[in-house]
């Protein structure tokens, strides 16, 4: 309900600001090429960019913050968040795009701020983009591990990540023969949606019969991990992402639909408390501001930017697609973190204890699906919500590695399959350089700082976008105001990260050194971006600037 009237209200306030005009034509429309430029109805696209998005990072977030602080203030901070702040990031830079040409944020920025500011947040984006894959690997690989068996007595010789590595190794193999499937067979599409999304299911069900057949240790599996991502992101799009994609929106919809069930039928007891306090041990465990950057997807997500001028501008068809699209489909993210806090919030303490967040999750979201399946079922259904989990996480490591290599060519001017290559193995190789210096299932101490990052991106989206509206002579309080809560919640993130790896009485760890290393760069880009959109703001009103639709 309160994120239905978001939509409604503060939602259709933030799309009257913008006075979206379906007879301006858009870019997909101007520019229409059949490649990147494509015109789409709002049905397919809003899929589309929601399963962009809908990353792992709206289910890792609320899970570990519910973990720290309890489920009550996690639940308050994703309800506000994603209504008045998230969404509104979301849907002002897809507008932004669209009114420049389908140009990306950094360009948004540059057209606004000058040439310097663009190269910063260029370079500032690639380092956020860095600490995704570096966190997202970890939590993966953490998820891969073989551990103790998680439904002892319900069957023998069972491993949860066997399980789960297999199922999503046979899924990568399920989406490659699809793409070969359509490339050179060209069969209708629903053909293969009838063959193809079942057989989804099928692998899971493989992976639960053959469980012990892939086990290695998590050093090992962010290797193999980080080795997919070189080979993913030089891979035709039409060869794995288009298919992977396709498949895992059916993923996501029956997540999404299997924790509705759950959470309104299922007649779970909450056996997390509502509220821990508001410090536990650790940087990392003052509620503010972690508890704000630790769930950064699903309140508000820099990386969301990325996606709405990176490729779904160029697909909206009318100017007043971007409201659904682009505030509606943030908002869907904000279901999915809910349904994750669900997830922990039936699960023991005891049960979760030192468990990553993919399995935490598999847990939770198995016990939804056996209320549909029956007890019986459960290590098929946990094993399920285990691989959906590493099925959205593959989907943003893709695309993680593919924006950073664009960067990487851009700001060195490399171009070519050579220029591919280094800019690939730049992007991949800070991450693996990273992993093999900390200990494995770092991902907390990474995932800090994945959040503060991505949530200072979005906040350096939003002062873009603030310029560009006062520039155009618009009201621009409704992005201004979060992009100043949002700055002051990351950049206090940032200084207690350094101090708790440079300056604590405690022997900081590997990961909080590698951590407070990319903070101070982080704060600095940051400072010079802010200090120079603050200038902008307060600096008297001139004419709108030429070549910038209104």
């Amino acid at each position: 309900m309160t994120l239905a009237l978001g939509y409604r209200l503060y939602g259709g306030f933030v799309a009257r600001q913008y006075a979206l005009d379906d007879g301006k034509p858009t870019p997909a429309e101007r520019l229409a090429d059949g490649v990147d430029f494509v015109p789409t109805k709002p049905f397919y696209l809003l899929g589309q960019h929601f399963s962009a998005i809908a990353a792992a990072g709206p289910i890792a977030g609320p899970i570990l913050a519910a973990q720290q602080f309890g489920w009550l203030p996690a639940l308050v901070w994703i309800l506000v968040g994603v209504v008045f702040i998230g969404a509104v990031h979301d849907l002002s830079t897809l507008v932004a795009s669209v009114r420049h040409e389908g140009k990306s944020i950094a360009e948004v920025v540059k057209v606004t701020l000058g040439p310097t500011s663009g190269v910063a947040m260029m370079a500032f984006i690639w380092v956020a983009l860095v600490y995704v894959i570096v966190a997202f690997t970890d939590v993966t690989a953490s998820t891969f591990v073989a551990g103790d068996p998680e439904l002892d007595g319900l069957t023998f010789d069972f491993n949860p990540g066997g399980a789960v590595a297999l199922a999503s190794m046979l899924y990568l193999g399920l989406s490659v023969l699809m793409g070969l499937v359509e490339r050179f067979l060209k069969p209708p599409l629903w053909l293969q949606t009838v063959v193809f999304v079942p057989a989804v299911l099928g692998v899971v069900w493989l992976g639960t019969q053959y469980s012990m057949l892939v086990s290695f240790s998590g050093t090992a599996w962010a290797v193999i991990i980080l080795g997919y991502c070189f080979v993913a992101s030089l891979t035709p799009v039409w060869a794995l992402l288009q298919p992977r994609g396709y498949l895992g929106g059916f993923v996501l919809y029956l997540a999404l639909a299997i924790g509705a069930v759950g959470l309104f039928f299922g007649g779970f007891e909450v056996q997390q408390p509502a509220f821990k306090g508001f410090t536990v041990p650790g940087a990392s465990g003052v509620l503010f501001p972690f508890l704000f950057v630790t769930i950064a997807c699903g309140a508000c997500s820099g990386f969301h930017g990325l996606v709405c001028s990176g490729t779904t501008s160029k697909q909206i068809q009318k100017e007043s697609h971007c409201h659904p699209v682009g505030y509606g489909a943030m908002l869907l993210e904000g279901f999915v973190a809910v349904i994750a806090l669900a997830t922990v919030m039936i699960v023991s303490s005891k049960d979760m204890a030192g468990k990553p967040a993919g399995t935490v999750y598999g847990i939770g979201l198995g016990r939804f699906f056996a209320v549909v399946l029956g007890e019986k079922h459960l290590p098929f259904a946990i094993t399920f919500g285990a691989m959906a989990f590493s099925t959205f996480v593959f989907d943003t490591l893709d695309v993680s590695t593919r924006l950073g290599r664009y960067i990487v060519q851009e700001l060195t001017g490399l171009s070519g399959r050579l220029g591919s290559l280094l800019g690939t193995a730049l992007t991949v190789g800070v991450p693996l350089g990273f992993l093999l210096v900390a200990q494995a299932g770092s991902w907390k101490s990474f995932w800090t700082l994945f959040g503060t990052s991505n949530q200072l991106l979005a906040a350096l989206s939003l002062m873009g976008v603030s310029v560009w509206l006062k520039q155009q002579g618009k009201r621009y309080w409704y992005t201004v105001a979060p992009m100043v809560f949002v700055s002051g919640v990351t950049l206090t993130s940032l200084v207690l990260q350094v101090r708790e790896a440079f300056f604590s009485a405690s022997t900081a760890t590997v990961a909080q050194r590698v951590n407070g290393v990319v903070a101070v760069v982080l704060f600095a880009l940051a400072a010079s971006l802010l200090t120079t959109g603050a200038r902008a703001l307060l600096r008297p009103s001139t004419p709108p600037l030429v070549g910038a639709s209104q």
